[in-house]
């Protein structure tokens, strides 16, 4: 969703906003695979530390691309918070 969406940022933005919005998305279940597969459960919660914290940036990074105008509002309420939350919780589930 975040790709699709970002597709449409100017390309000025091409290695700034964009390029981190899509780093982030990517980020947020890449940490949480990888940290699924370490052998303890201390080290799954680094990762999904890291992937929280990757998470508020794309949140936040959505935010400031709907003020800039380069998301609209229909794009911006797909990509409401939930989403990435619930990536977090279902990871989360697994570790309990």
């Amino acid at each position: 969703m975040v790709y699709k969406i970002t597709a449409s940022i100017p390309d000025e933005e091409k290695y700034g906003l964009r390029a981190q919005m899509r780093r982030a998305a990517v980020s947020i279940p890449s940490n949480i695979a990888e940290g699924h597969l370490r052998k303890t459960a201390k080290d799954f919660r680094q990762f999904l530390s890291i992937a929280r914290g990757s998470y508020a940036g794309l949140e936040t990074q959505i935010i400031i691309a709907h003020k800039l105008g380069f998301v609209q509002d229909g794009d911006f309420n797909k990509l409401s918070p939930k989403v990435g939350r619930r990536t977090i919780k279902n990871a989360l589930i697994l570790l309990l």
